[in-house]
């Protein structure tokens, strides 16, 4: 059965490593379980319910995933969309039931451009060395995710008096001399950490299957042991009821006040975030797994994209931000997956999550665990940076600003955009328009219109 569903022989896989994949990508983005809610919380969004409501995404998206696209990548509400639900829009006094309308509309807009074939001849127009920067700059992205979280780096204010951060004579923060510095190297959990990517590193040198989840399930252990682990309040609780319900989220979503002219430029800009990260998320995973083709793009694009777009659509009704494809998807890539098994385990797992949720908690605030298969998946894709050709600077001045803008501005997004803008603009500047495809013009358009008309951040 499961043969004839995930034509596991065809893809060179078989039933365990689609488990191990499953079950790696899990580990390492079970914190959006707790991290999305907590987010959502600044929107006015109940944590109780944003968290069912969080599960539920990502169990709908990684079911469509495995059964229609068959790929090996999970779906959840997204990191970054998800902030600028809470604080991008903070200061327009939208409430939160037009913020979960906005995603429901620019759903419905994926979903139309995603059937009628627009977006995928838009994704597959983007010339293969933009594709390459963007494994390459979300592989460094991923790192500097993880080298954060754990206290690796850390920001430049920190430990600093607030006295020193504000403007003289003024309530308002200034920007640190220093933006960001090496954390404390005396502080266990960022040793941990560090052991944590050497482990993985080291294990992947041997070639030792399911490398990554040993790694983290090894750290999180010896974590408990040295006592950097919190007792869960609880084990066990009942989804759908008490703090749990969905009743004050679902279908409390407000459509009709989105269609407003003024509601334009947040429509805009949720369009082409999800659109460019799930974008960027697909090309990386498929980079990571040698799942592109001769021309660099993503066999059967349409199907995953359409997975985004309905999986966006049905995160708003339930009440929770735009979702789609997950980077960390990498991750159990990098372990062998290949086919929508491992993205079934994954939706299976989330789904169990729904009754422990009490448990699950404590377990995402272990970064020192997770954290460093973030930082091995970005070592990895780095190899993509080989593939760019880097003598040719209509095409490695594009990819640069594309690698730097996603890392130095903490933002997929934003380096995509200022690649696709500047690829066509280079080209035309140094007299080789012939060699730009109808498809990448529509791109640095878009692009465009998000930078002068959107909420770019």
């Amino acid at each position: 059965m499961l043969e004839k569903l995930f034509k596991l022989s065809e893809n060179r896989t078989d039933i365990r490593t689609e488990i191990l994949g499953g079950l790696t990508t899990f580990m390492t983005m079970a914190y959006i379980i707790v991290v999305n809610p907590a987010i959502l919380s600044f929107a006015g969004l109940p944590v109780g319910p944003s968290t069912v409501a969080t599960v539920l995404t990502a169990v709908f998206g990684c079911l469509l995933m495995a059964f229609y696209a068959n790929r090996p990548i999970a779906v959840a509400p997204y990191m970054g969309e998800n902030a600028f639900i809470a604080f991008g829009l903070a200061t327009m006094g939208i409430g939160w039931q037009e913020r979960l309308g906005a995603v429901f509309v620019s759903g419905i807009l994926f979903l139309i451009l995603s059937v009628s074939g627009i977006r995928p001849w838009l994704a597959n127009s983007i010339p293969a060395s933009l594709k390459h920067a963007f494994a390459a700059g979300v592989g460094l992205f991923l790192t500097f995710i993880g080298m954060y979280q754990t206290g690796i780096v850390t920001g430049g204010g920190a430990g600093l008096p607030a006295a020193a951060l504000t403007i003289a004579q003024t309530q308002l923060l200034r920007a640190p001399d220093v933006p960001v510095k090496i954390g404390n190297f005396h502080d266990p959990h960022v040793l941990l950490a560090v052991c944590g990517f050497l482990l993985i590193a080291t294990l992947q040198y041997r070639k030792v299957k399911g490398a990554t989840l040993i790694g983290i399930v090894a750290i999180a252990v010896i974590g408990y042991l040295m006592g950097l682990g919190e007792a869960p309040r609880a084990i066990f609780a009942m989804p759908f009821v008490g703090e749990y319900s969905l009743a004050p989220l679902a279908f409390k979503l407000d459509v009709v006040s989105v269609l407003k002219l003024s509601f334009l430029p947040i429509l805009l800009t949720l369009f082409l975030m999800s659109f460019l990260d799930t974008l960027g998320t697909l090309v990386a995973v498929g980079s990571a797994g040698n799942m592109l083709d001769e021309n660099g793009n993503f066999p059967d694009v349409e199907k995953p994209m359409l997975v985004d777009s309905l999986s966006c659509i049905f995160s708003s009704v339930v009440g929770s931000s735009t979702a789609g494809a997950f980077i960390e998807s990498a991750t159990g890539i990098k372990e062998g997956a290949r086919t929508g098994l491992a993205a079934f385990v994954v939706a299976l797992l989330f789904f169990i999550c729904l009754f422990f949720l009490p448990l699950i908690e404590p377990l995402q605030h272990l970064a020192y665990a997770y954290a460093p298969a973030l930082m091995s998946v970005g070592l990895l894709m780095m190899g993509s940076v080989a593939k760019i050709d880097l003598d040719d600077l209509t095409e490695s001045v594009p990819a640069f600003a594309t690698i730097v803008m996603m890392i130095f501005s903490y933002n997929i997004a934003n380096g995509i955009t200022a690649g696709l803008i500047l690829y066509p603009l280079f080209k035309v500047l140094v007299g080789r328009w012939r060699e730009i495809h109808p498809g990448s013009v529509v791109m640095a358009m878009l692009c465009l219109v998000y930078y002068v008309f959107g909420l770019p951040h």
